[in-house]
């Protein structure tokens, strides 16, 4: 029997294998733009109206955690933010909320990927920069320590997101994935919001 990769056409394999990187130039495309063409007032703007910076930061959040964030770290997202959007207690929640849901949505397209497509396929995709003895030794996490280790991990630097995969692998139960999920993440901007708060205060910025 046929799989979906042999059957597929051409044009839907090619957008599955690169349609991330299309993606990722249209965006910085649309940025080189904005910043040739416009002012700083222009930017301000944009960073003072709900309607543009949510969305862009959701996204942003999204492509981190399905592991497609290549171009800045994750733990630069939030402080970033802050930074740049605001420190209110409504700022720092509205970016924390969008943080959590942003890297959950992104962690669990991933997560289905792996549990309906299977190692091989996710393998052979371009856009997985994950190695498959490094995959390995996540599995062995997993099965060593099973779904406690999915926020333990979600909460850690290096580690953040590398165990939705052999999670999907073990076809772990989605809405235990997700909750698991947005515990981890949550754990994680908290921390990564507090310090940049502390480091901002400190520098007097």
């Amino acid at each position: 029997m046929a799989t979906d990769a042999e059957t597929r056409s051409p044009a839907g394999r090619w957008v599955l294998d690169y349609g991330v990187f299309v993606l990722f130039l249209a965006i910085a495309a649309a940025g080189i733009y904005l910043f040739l063409s416009r002012d700083a007032a222009f930017a301000r703007r944009l960073l003072g109206n709900e309607r543009y910076w949510m969305p862009a930061m959701f996204a942003l959040f999204v492509l981190e955690g399905a592991m497609l964030l290549y171009f800045a770290p994750s733990e630069s997202l939030v402080p970033a933010a802050l930074f740049a959007v605001g420190r209110s207690p409504e700022d720092i929640a509205a970016i924390l909320g969008i943080a959590v849901l942003g890297a959950t949505v992104g962690q669990y397209l991933l997560f289905l990927l792996a549990k309906r497509g299977g190692r091989e396929r996710l393998l052979e995709r371009p856009w997985f920069r994950v190695s498959e003895s490094r995959l390995e030794r996540f599995d062995g996490w997993f099965d060593r320590w099973g779904p406690l280790v999915v926020p333990v991990s979600n909460s850690l630097l290096f580690t953040r997101g590398m165990l939705t995969v052999p999670a999907g692998f073990a076809e772990m139960d989605d809405r235990l994935f997700v909750g698991l999920s947005a515990l981890g993440s949550l754990s994680f901007q908290v921390v990564l919001a507090g310090l940049a708060l502390g480091l901002f205060e400190f520098l007097g910025i």
